[in-house]
């Protein structure tokens, strides 16, 4: 690796982590770049899993204030959120690639269709009763989300927020410091997988790690500040250009 390439690495962890605090899909920038450095499919994104995690640490710690009271939505998604994490890493590496990439552009619409209507559909909703702490659609909704996740990963923020949006009545803020934390979560047991399965580059994972703590941070003071209708744009905006990468890759 030349002082060049670990310098790109370092930067794309940065834009990711700080991506990934705000809204999600930050591997859309780390995973294209390992692999137009010539790693491993397989390698670049074990590696960028692991690699990902302090950035999530960081922004949720960035998010602290919002997740305040949301102890019990932790426990109960979060363990849906991690078994969906390592089913989706070991479903990446003994199926075809191909099966799943199919689908993806679609979830990602739907998740964006989610969040545009989410203001619309909670009115229509009001009447309905929705789970404070995440019932079961929630919980499943983690544990989707958590496989996707664990198996690429990009726009798993996105699909997240846009179903919590409409599952769980709370501000949008709350629920992307939740998802900050379990998309985190994801992340590390999919890189647990991937290093007991697969072979990871932990010079990669270093630089990703260090640039995506910066990018954590700052994405934080960042997005704490965003009024909710800028940060569903910019969810928005993210996702229609994960589904375009996605589709012309």
């Amino acid at each position: 690796m030349t002082p060049l390439e670990a310098t790109l690495i370092a930067l794309a962890g940065v834009c990711a982590g700080a991506i990934n605090t705000v809204v999600g899909s930050g591997t859309l920038i780390t995973f294209p770049v390992l692999i137009a450095l010539g790693y491993p499919p397989v390698v670049a994104n074990a590696s960028n899993s692991i690699g990902l995690v302090p950035g999530g640490v960081a922004g949720a710690i960035g998010y602290r204030r919002e997740l305040a009271g949301q102890r019990k939505r932790l426990l109960r998604l979060g363990g849906a959120s991690l078994l969906g994490g390592v089913t989706g890493a070991v479903l990446l590496l003994v199926l075809s690639p191909d099966v799943f990439e199919a689908v993806v552009p679609v979830l990602i619409v739907i998740a964006l269709i989610l969040v545009v209507a989410q203001p619309w559909l909670s009115r229509k909703l009001a009447s309905m009763e929705r789970h404070e702490h995440g019932g079961a659609s929630a919980i499943a909704a983690a544990y989707g989300t958590g496989v996707y996740g664990g198996y690429f990963g990009a726009a798993q923020g996105v699909l997240l927020v846009g179903m919590l949006g409409i599952l769980m009545d709370e501000r949008l803020q709350r629920l992307n410091a939740l998802k900050n934390v379990l998309t985190a979560g994801v992340n590390l047991v999919a890189g647990l997988v991937f290093v007991a399965i697969a072979d990871v580059d932990w010079w990669i994972v270093l630089l990703i790690a260090a640039g995506s703590t910066a990018g954590g941070i700052l994405g934080a003071k960042i997005g704490r500040r965003l009024p909710p209708t800028v940060l569903r744009g910019l969810i928005v905006v993210v996702g229609l250009v994960a589904v375009v990468l996605l589709v012309i890759d």
